[in-house]
């Protein structure tokens, strides 16, 4: 249990810098944004990097990678807490279309990217 632990605790931190350097990287590419195109960007991949790993993991026996996979490096990677966080400040700010739209986008375009990965997957080790 300790060394599973340990495991999610280090993919966590993984993917918890992987989100910061996306973030830092879409910053250097677009320039400062009003629209939190960063964790938009962060949670449609790995949205899509998950529905990838399921099938991976079923189809060649590495389910045991799951914990330091899915909860560790794909969950410190997207993070829907920092999705509340900017759609709550878009309020705040009487943004509201743009709220909306970045609601929609993230939870759509997440699931559309999920069920990507998924039908890739699959189709790689189907």
């Amino acid at each position: 249990m300790i060394s599973t632990v340990l495991l999610v605790a280090l993919g966590g931190a993984i993917g918890a810098a992987c989100r910061f350097l996306m973030g830092v990287g879409v910053l250097r590419l677009m320039g400062p944004q009003d629209f939190p195109l960063a964790i938009l960007t962060v949670n449609i991949i790995g949205s899509f990097l998950m529905g990838v790993f399921v099938v991976a993991a079923a189809q060649k026996g590495l389910t045991h990678l799951s914990p330091f996979v899915m909860t560790g490096i794909l969950g410190g990677f997207t993070t829907f807490s920092a999705f509340s966080l900017e759609a709550v400040t878009l309020m705040e700010r009487g943004q509201i279309s743009a709220a909306g739209l970045y609601v929609a986008l993230s939870v759509g375009l997440s699931i559309m990217g999920l069920v990507a990965g998924l039908w890739l997957a699959r189709g790689v080790w189907a």
